[in-house]
Order: C-alpha cells, then structure tokens, then sequence
C-alpha cells in the first residue's frame, strides 16, 4: 500500500473522530462554543484532506 494512502487513510480517520467528538459535545450539550468549533473545523479539515489525499494518490 502506497504511504500517501496510508496518511490519508489515518487523516479520514481523524476527521471523523472529530466531527463525531463535536457532535457528541453537542448533543450532551456539555461543550462550550468554542470546544464545538474548534473541534468541528479541525475534524472538517482533517476529513476533508484525507479524502482528498486519498483521491489523487488513487488517480496515479
């Protein structure tokens, strides 16, 4: 397995971590605004890199 796709692969992963983190925090509504928009955009960055990452490495 190529190590671009290897790093995309564990990015995907961490976006997802994060998004789902951030939804946790808010729905316990325990989470302050800033812990859910540090931890959305981080995990939407992440996600969205990874996938992205995973697209061009699988087009070469």
């Amino acid at each position: 397995m190529n190590l671009k796709k290897i790093f995309g692969t564990v990015l995907t992963l961490l976006g997802i971590g994060g998004l789902v983190y951030a939804a946790i925090l808010f729905g316990n509504s325990s989470g302050t605004t800033k812990q859910l928009i540090v931890y959305g955009v981080l995990g939407a960055i992440f996600f969205f890199s990874g996938i992205g990452l995973i697209r061009t490495t699988s087009k070469g």
